[in-house]
């Protein structure tokens, strides 16, 4: 499975678990439905889940004018994903990690998600850089 498939794959399962509390084994099992899992697709959802509160807390840190809460589930979604990334997943180069969000958001979000996620994540990018 390559990677950008992967990621979406990783939203999708962590959409349902977020939304509906959905095990993340569970959620994978769900979105690879008859094909063999992935061990980065696996990587990224038990890492967000595993880190979600450290991500969460970094990302409101950098969110202005908004609640965590308040962003729509696809870009809170893909905005975890991506600060797990950034974070956690030290063979990746950052600038990969922006443009897979910003595409997840241009396929999966509305007409603002890309900008959105572009901005906040530039903004934690900065923080983790220090």
């Amino acid at each position: 499975m390559k990677r950008h498939t992967a990621r979406q794959k990783a939203l999708q399962a962590l959409f349902q678990h977020d939304l509906g509390q959905t095990e993340p084994m569970e959620a994978i099992g769900n979105v690879v439905q008859n094909e063999k899992s992935d061990q980065f697709l696996e990587s990224l959802v038990l890492g967000v889940v595993e880190h979600q509160q450290e991500i969460d807390e970094l990302l409101r840190n950098h969110l202005e004018k908004w609640t965590l809460d308040r962003v729509a589930t696809v870009d809170r979604v893909i905005l975890r994903i991506a600060v797990y990334e950034m974070k956690y997943e030290e063979e990746i180069p950052t600038s990969v990690t922006l443009n897979e969000a910003i595409e997840l958001a241009k396929t999966f979000g509305d007409d603002q998600s890309s900008k959105f996620i572009n901005g906040v994540l530039s903004k934690v990018l900065t923080t983790l850089s220090k």
